[in-house]
């Protein structure tokens, strides 16, 4: 009982803040280039680089549409490898300068002791670090030889400053799953406070490569593993918003799932394009920066992100769990739309009917 009156009172705060539609982070794709060819790929997973960076006075004049109240909004600098630019502090400080948080998504690579404490001088406000499991399976994901040294010093690095709100996200495949528990515990031993699991969607380089997905078994072992962590205070674990998790809301996050791409989430990718989270498809871009005031186009479109009710075909058309799901996360959807690539609910569902047999 209780639980169907907290799901009743999320459903009624998910419609708030859908109808709300107050912007509380802001990504910047601030570069295509990367330093690593990841066989995950980044981003999008179809980007090559090809797309210059974008000025930073382009960016700042976009940012400056935005009225919102002071210290509402966290700009978050993300890419391709944002360190490649070098003038992520001067962005920083801009961001900071406008009463804004700002943060950092990296692999890692060029993350040394100077770049940090530039980085910490021009305001970073929080910081995440890719790592891809132990030291074999995380360079084969990263397809390179020296990616888990170079990760390893920018985490001691990152968790050695007691005001940087950092944290750790690890894609999960095939190659890594069994190493969880150890490189829980080699975060614990780091001083890492907490970590995002997340799983691989099948589309750009990604598509054909068995190995990076994980089966119906090995996702709800993931499951099992996140709620077990949990319940020690050690190091705070939790499962990505990539998806609706069914009876393990709750136990692998902090709260149900809600997708908030278009809702409390935008983006300005690499070429101006105006969308939400960068991680979905192009075909959901809503206007650009050299055309449109960034503002005016949050405010007046965005209509596919607040009503998802045209998600509600193919596998979505009759499920049950609809109410709380709605479709899943719109990085999980293709140019067409119209289906879902991965359903996690459909996958701990499968895992128990084998169980059962």
């Amino acid at each position: 009982m209780l639980s169907a009156i907290k799901k009743i009172a999320f459903r009624k705060f998910r419609e708030s803040e859908t109808k709300l539609h107050e912007l509380n982070y802001l990504f910047w794709e601030c570069t295509t280039r990367f330093i690593l060819g990841c066989l995950h790929c980044g981003s999008d997973c179809l980007k090559d680089g090809s797309v210059k960076d974008m000025p930073v006075s382009d960016f700042l004049r976009a940012l400056d549409t935005i009225k919102l109240p002071s210290g509402n909004l966290t700009v978050v600098l993300t890419g391709g490898e944002p360190l490649l630019r070098k003038d992520i502090e001067i962005c920083g400080r801009e961001i900071r300068k406008r009463g804004m948080r700002w943060s950092l998504v990296t692999n890692g690579h060029l993350y040394d002791q100077q770049r940090h404490n530039s980085l910490l001088n021009a305001g970073l406000g929080a910081l995440t670090i890719s790592l891809d499991g132990l030291e074999n399976s995380h360079n084969w994901l990263r397809n390179s030889k020296i990616s888990f040294k170079k990760v390893d010093e920018a985490i001691s690095l990152a968790a050695s400053s007691s005001r940087l709100n950092f944290d750790v996200v690890t894609c999960v495949n095939t190659r890594n799953i069994h190493e969880l528990p150890q490189v829980r515990d080699y975060l614990i031993q780091k001083g890492v406070k907490a970590c995002r699991l997340f799983t691989i969607i099948p589309k750009g380089r990604a598509k054909n490569n068995p190995e990076l997905f994980l089966t119906d078994n090995q996702f709800k072992e993931l499951m099992d593993f996140i709620s077990n962590c949990r319940k020690n205070a050690v190091i705070d674990v939790k499962f990505s918003c990539e998806g609706f998790v069914g009876e393990y809301e709750l136990k692998v996050r902090d709260s149900y799932f809600f997708c908030r791409a278009g809702i409390n989430i935008g983006s300005i990718l690499a070429d101006g394009s105006i969308s939400a989270c960068p991680n979905i498809d192009r075909s959901f871009v809503q206007g650009n920066i050299y055309q449109d005031d960034f503002f005016d186009i949050w405010n007046s479109k965005y209509e596919l992100f607040r009503n998802r009710s045209w998600t509600r075909t193919g596998i979505c058309a009759k499920c049950p769990e609809y109410k709380d799901c709605q479709g899943n996360g719109l990085h999980n959807r293709d140019g067409d739309l119209k289906n879902v690539l991965v359903c996690h609910f459909g996958k701990i569902q499968n895992a128990q009917l084998l169980l059962n047999l």
